[in-house]
């Protein structure tokens, strides 16, 4: 049986008579990478914050490696690696100076690793944090959470503000962390790089976990939405078709929603003068809510 390493049972917060998160039912095994889904204000930045004790619920339990989030905290932080999602730094401190204090605070890290990384993200430690672009001050807090190789990352949106080729890299490094056993809880929004780096995710949506699936799972239930622009508007059945429904029309423009028959899709739309096609990305959340559909009933983990 898989050792879940983070578990939460019914965790509630509320903000006064604001939802946070409802009844969230969550668990993490040992050594996957789990990617932790939603829109903004779905409650996934509350969910890190209580698993952290930055605030407390209103009510149910989170535990980490068995220990609760809230009782036993000093502990827990021992052995994670956390990214904030909104990061705090101390502006007249160098970048080397603040990741010296952290690991004073921790208690250990590995200083060759803290090198490694600090090369591999292109990181000028000596610089003071408030010279630091917001790319920077994001890669000073990816080393902070990953230098003494903890048993579990916590990474709020990792690749936030940083440029394609570091944000490559960062999803390299949490593949080497997990492939070390390591486990990650890897919360984003960004479809291709839950693909690369995760086994398993969970969406949630109005404080409540939706449904979790594994990313092989999930992938196989994409679908593709095509924007075709025409020269003469095609009839309302123009793409009646098996696996394919029409999103709407604007002008002269089409969007269709195609999980099957796309050639024949695009045989119909040649007959009626395409003058442009697009295919805009589908979210996370609308790949979810394809395969699982707007119910709102409780999630399975």
């Amino acid at each position: 049986m898989a050792n879940n390493i983070l578990q939460t049972t019914g965790l509630t917060v509320y903000y006064g008579e604001h939802r946070g998160i409802v009844d969230l039912d969550l668990s993490v095994q040992e050594g996957e990478a789990f990617g932790f889904l939603g829109p903004n204000g779905a409650g996934k930045t509350t969910t890190l914050r209580v698993l952290m004790d930055i605030i407390r619920p209103s009510r149910g339990r989170a535990t980490i490696f068995g220990l609760d989030c809230q009782t036993e905290g000093v502990a827990i932080r021992q052995r994670v690696g956390y990214l904030p999602g909104e990061l705090s730094l101390y502006p007249t401190m160098t970048g080397s100076q603040f990741l010296d204090m952290v690991g004073s605070v921790r208690g250990h890290e590995d200083k060759a690793y803290r090198r490694e990384l600090c090369e591999r993200l292109q990181l000028d430690t000596s610089r003071k944090l408030r010279e630091y672009s917001r790319g920077n001050k994001q890669k000073v807090g990816l080393v902070a959470a990953m230098m003494h190789k903890p048993d579990l990352l916590i990474l709020d949106e990792p690749t936030s503000g940083l440029d394609p080729i570091v944000q490559a890299t960062v999803l390299e490094i949490v593949r080497e962390a997990k492939a070390g056993g390591r486990t990650v809880f890897f919360s984003s929004h960004i479809l291709p790089e839950v693909q690369e780096v995760c086994d398993r995710v969970g969406i949630i949506r109005d404080g409540r976990l939706v449904a979790t699936e594994s990313v092989d799972v999930l992938t196989h239930q994409q679908f593709r939405r095509l924007k075709l622009t025409f020269a003469a508007l095609p009839p309302p059945d123009a793409f009646v078709l098996e696996g394919v429904s029409e999103g709407g029309r604007d002008g002269l423009t089409v969007t269709l929603e195609v999980r099957q028959n796309l050639n024949a899709v695009l045989g119909k739309a040649a007959t009626f003068g395409v003058i442009d096609l697009e295919s805009p990305p589908i979210s996370l959340e609308e790949a979810f809510l394809a395969y699982y559909g707007s119910h709102e009933g409780g999630a399975h983990v």
